[in-house]
């Protein structure tokens, strides 16, 4: 799950884009030439074309591609079974303090959390607390770089670009996965 080195979206990189539905609600996925770019996470699939149309213009939408299809099963996979490696490349685009921290996400345990406290100083950046909550906001692949798992500094769930009802779910879904796994073991 490792992301490719930072680079900020072209004006016209050729996109395609697929939409699905996930335990969560609606998906959609965007994969340049290079690796998955963006998963959002809506309560509609209207909702969510209607968005991807205004953050890229030029995008173009796929159903029923084999490519597209892999991509939706394995964004389902990581939120139903998030202890399943994740293997597609990712192509996330954002500056280069974004990647350093989407890159630290990709380590945190599922069924664990860490303060954005917490997160700032494992990256070396002690009293960047509000900008590591800043590259969470604005991370562009939804659970794949898992910001869910990010928490205030007194368990308060803070926070989330896709719905704190989902964030609560997605936690509470790890959670039990992990205890199963550990049960199991």
């Amino acid at each position: 799950m490792k992301a490719l080195p930072p680079r900020k979206a072209a004006a016209h990189a050729p996109m395609r884009v697929a939409v699905g539905q996930s335990s969560l609600g609606a998906m959609l996925v965007a994969m340049t030439d290079r690796g998955l770019a963006a998963v959002m996470l809506d309560d509609d699939a209207p909702s969510l074309r209607q968005g991807a149309s205004r953050l890229v213009p030029d995008a173009r939408l796929v159903q029923g591609d084999v490519e597209m299809n892999r991509c939706l099963d394995a964004v389902r996979t990581c939120i139903d079974a998030p202890w399943q490696p994740f293997g597609l490349p990712l192509d996330p685009h954002g500056t280069a303090f974004q990647q350093q921290v989407w890159q630290a996400l990709q380590a945190i345990p599922y069924g664990t959390t860490m303060s954005y406290a917490g997160l700032a100083a494992h990256i070396g950046r002690p009293a960047a607390a509000r900008a590591v909550a800043g590259a969470c906001g604005a991370n562009p692949l939804a659970v794949v770089i898992p910001c869910h798992r990010v928490i205030g500094r007194d368990g308060s769930l803070s926070g989330y670009r896709w719905g704190v009802q989902r964030k609560q779910r997605l936690l509470e879904m790890e959670q039990v996965a992990r205890l199963e796994r550990d049960s199991a073991t």
